[in-house]
């Protein structure tokens, strides 16, 4: 997929719409034209696309820095299309996890969750943050309850496979240990009135 560089892209949009004018006005409208139009493409993609594309490769290579930078570049994110509107938000929360910042993390996917992510891979992911978020809390029951909703989606990324089975094996090691502690503390509590 072609990307341009979004320092580029804002430069190219300030000189076409910048240009075009000046155009307009000593040569007339239709010698703008052409730089007019592009300049507005161009910012109509800024605003519907925002800086979601430039900020994930930045992700991808764990600069969260300068990739919540890049987000931040984002005009007006609920202007964003809303694909692009939906990784913003998964992006923020990532780069807020990554932070250990749990709180914010959880409000950040649970806006992505509720814009509808495109794949079952990417309802997947969040489904799954959103599950360790829980589990991190104690919250049990809720991280039991978004990993249910991860189980019933088609997951096709090998790494996100693997994260399930884990995560799984870890909810079940978590009911095995707590049923083990039960019945100690039942055993326990009997030599207790025993005694």
């Amino acid at each position: 997929m072609f990307t341009l560089n979004i320092y580029l892209k804002l430069a190219l949009i300030a000189i076409c719409l910048i240009g075009g004018t000046i155009l307009a006005f000593v040569y007339g409208f239709w010698y703008a034209f052409p730089f007019l139009l592009a300049g507005i493409l161009l910012l109509v993609s800024y605003v519907m696309l925002g800086t979601v594309q430039s900020a994930a490769t930045l992700a991808q290579t764990m600069q969260f820095d300068e990739a919540e930078k890049r987000l931040s570049m984002t005009l007006k994110p609920d202007w964003l299309y809303k694909t692009n509107r939906a990784f913003y938000y998964l992006m923020k929360g990532t780069i807020a996890m990554n932070r250990k910042d749990n709180d914010a993390a959880e409000k950040y996917l649970n806006i992505a969750q509720s814009i509808e992510l495109p794949t079952d891979n990417e309802k997947a992911m969040v489904g799954l943050q959103l599950a360790n978020i829980q589990a991190m809390k104690g919250k049990w029951n809720n991280a039991k309850l978004h990993f249910s909703k991860v189980k019933k989606l088609k997951v096709t990324e090998p790494q996100l496979k693997e994260q399930v089975k884990q995560f799984e094996k870890a909810l079940t090691n978590r009911g095995q240990m707590k049923h083990a502690r039960t019945m100690q503390g039942r055993r326990g509590g009997g030599r207790m009135k025993r005694m």
